[in-house]
């Protein structure tokens, strides 16, 4: 039977996919591409914003449309939070919220014998509230993997219906981290990408902690390289930052969320920190990693923004030293304490914002990238070929996130080395979602 897979939303749902094909593919499925006719397609679903659980509804519709007698399985965020909308999709078999979907083979095979034959007359639903953590890894990338090491979230701001879709913030012990950090380094792993809900709470229920756990991974050999994919401003500690300046693998590459540059907006978003500390982090990583990437997300058109504060906010964000931008125009998400806030802004002048905040972002990357030309950065190469035959290239990412390229060379697919940043090596038009 043929399985294929559809991922939305972050790095951590791509890591839990990957393991659900791994699954999959060792109980004899055969795992094929989402837009072929398989028996069974799975979406993860992301609940961020009204745009992800569109792009969800369109994911089912796709599937359905390409075998009406598939076996349709949603799970994730969207599932977790809105199981019944869902349920009202036509085509929908199984709904699954984020404690489950790790058990959909299991489902899948205790129900088949029962309704396989039948179809399913109505969804198979379970969201029970996320309690269980398991560590997970993406695959079929030979340079670069997302680790899993942290789910959940205790912060509950205002905005975000995460928490309530993923749970209270939970992880495994560093031991048993090491352990499947090892496992990835066997398999030749060049790049590890630390992923979590909110990766700096990493142990908080065992009495470790986040940095600990740095050292730890630092320590294993094979893997060459570490990024943090996001981290709290309140929770990267001047220790993180120093230790990430000296240390063999981790790179100097921070994801920190801002979401506002207003301390009005970030009270009223119940975010722990102001603008002040996120601006005293910034510039303690600029003083020990000058050529730092740093990367920030914003939400444009919060309830209570009004023109004043956003100008004040844009003004804050142009003084930053900050590399690019990811910018999301406000979206009301269900059961949040925001979907009660006066002075809505309306979704025009959401768009508005968020098209001037995008502008400033290309021209915080276009300096970015200004300021590393002509200087030689450390390069992990890819092994996947672009161009045409005869003057194929090759690409990779510097440890400081800019996209280079150069001609193929099948020695050099998998490992780093120095390269020189110029208007002829750097790659145009390239995506910084990290």
């Amino acid at each position: 039977m043929k399985v294929a897979t559809h991922t939305l939303g972050c790095k951590l749902n791509f890591a839990e996919t990957s393991n659900l094909q791994k699954k999959f593919a060792a109980a004899g499925f055969d795992i094929v591409d989402y837009r072929e006719k398989a028996d069974i397609y799975v979406i993860n679903t992301c609940t961020v914003t009204s745009v992800a659980e569109k792009k969800c509804r369109n994911a089912i519709r796709q599937a359905t449309a390409q075998n009406p007698a598939a076996t349709v399985a949603v799970i994730g965020c969207f599932a977790q939070n809105d199981a019944r909308q869902i349920a009202t999709i036509p085509g929908v078999s199984i709904i699954l919220g984020n404690d489950q979907k790790h058990r959909l083979l299991e489902i899948i095979t205790t129900l088949r014998d029962q309704q396989w034959q039948q179809g399913f007359s109505h969804p198979y639903i379970n969201t029970e509230e996320p309690k269980s953590f398991q560590l997970s890894y993406s695959g079929g990338d030979r340079t670069r993997t997302f680790f899993k090491i942290q789910d959940g979230c205790d912060y509950f701001c205002s905005y975000c219906a995460i928490p309530f879709a993923r749970g209270r913030s939970r992880s495994a012990t560093i031991a048993e981290t090491v352990a499947v950090a090892q496992e990835i380094a066997a398999t030749g792993t060049r790049e590890v990408v630390l992923t979590g809900v909110n990766t700096g709470t990493f142990g908080q229920h065992h009495g470790e902690q986040f940095i600990d756990l740095l050292k730890a991974l630092d320590k294993i050999q094979g893997i060459l390289r570490y990024r943090i994919s996001s981290i709290e401003p309140n929770l990267i500690t001047d220790e993180i930052i120093d230790f990430v300046a000296q240390s063999r693998a981790f790179l100097p590459h921070f994801h920190i969320p801002l979401q506002a540059g207003s301390d009005k907006v970030l009270k009223m978003m119940h975010r722990r920190y102001d603008t002040t500390l996120y601006a005293n982090r910034l510039e303690h990583i600029r003083r020990v990693m000058p050529d730092a990437c740093i990367a920030a997300d914003v939400i444009t058109g919060f309830n209570g923004e009004d023109e004043e504060t956003f100008v004040q906010s844009k003004q804050y964000l142009a003084s930053l030293p900050i590399s690019y931008l990811h910018v999301f125009p406000y979206s009301d998400r269900p059961n949040t304490l925001a979907l009660n806030m006066a002075k809505k802004i309306d979704i025009p002048t959401r768009k508005a914002r968020s098209l001037e905040l995008h502008q400033l972002s290309d021209m915080k990357r276009h300096a970015f990238i200004e300021s590393q030309k002509g200087k030689s950065r450390s390069v992990l190469w890819e092994h996947t070929r672009h161009g045409v035959a005869g003057s194929e290239m090759m690409q990779g990412w510097t440890d400081n996130y800019i996209r280079l390229q150069r001609p193929f060379q099948e020695d050099l697919c998998g490992t780093v080395t120095p390269y020189p940043i110029t208007n002829s090596t750097i790659v145009e038009n390239i995506s910084f979602d990290d």
